[in-house]
Parts: C-alpha cells; sequence; structure tokens
C-alpha cells in the first residue's frame, strides 16, 4: 500500500527531516508518524481534563467549599436586591 504526498511543503519537510535524521524519506515519515501518535494517546482526556479542573476547583475552595448557593447570593449575581 502506497502513501502519495501531494503537497510540496509537506515533501519538503519529509525531506528535510530525513536529511536531519540521516534515514529515508519513508523511515522519517514513519517515526514522525509514530511521534504524534504516541503523544496523541498519552494526553488526558478531555474527561481526565476536566476531573483534575474540578478537583483544582475544590482545593481552591478551602474546606468551607465556598459561600452557600440561596436565592441571595443568585440575585446579587444579576445585580437585583
Amino acid at each position: 500500500m502506497s502513501l502519495f504526498v501531494k503537497d510540496i511543503e509537506v515533501n519538503r519537510m519529509a525531506e528535510r527531516l530525513a536529511m536531519l535524521q540521516r534515514v529515508s524519506k519513508t523511515e522519517a515519515v514513519r517515526r514522525a508518524l509514530r511521534h504524534e501518535l504516541e503523544r496523541e494517546e498519552e494526553a488526558p482526556s478531555l474527561v481526565d481534563r476536566g476531573l483534575a479542573f474540578a478537583r483544582a476547583l475544590r482545593a481552591n475552595a478551602g474546606p468551607d467549599g465556598g459561600k452557600p448557593i440561596d436565592k441571595d447570593f443568585i440575585d446579587g449575581l444579576y445585580g437585583e436586591p
């Protein structure tokens, strides 16, 4: 199975990487793709990032957990008396 790159800039980048790494263009592309796949797979998922954010918020709130949310608090957000 072949991969044909028709983009001149991509071809030049592959040639440059191959030259710098002293490997074939195919090997340079293989390494670059493998590196990006590993980087993507190691990145935390959106769920993990959301949980970390929620934990950080909770930790910053302190032991009391922040102000209670009641009608007065919500009215204060909208500038209502």
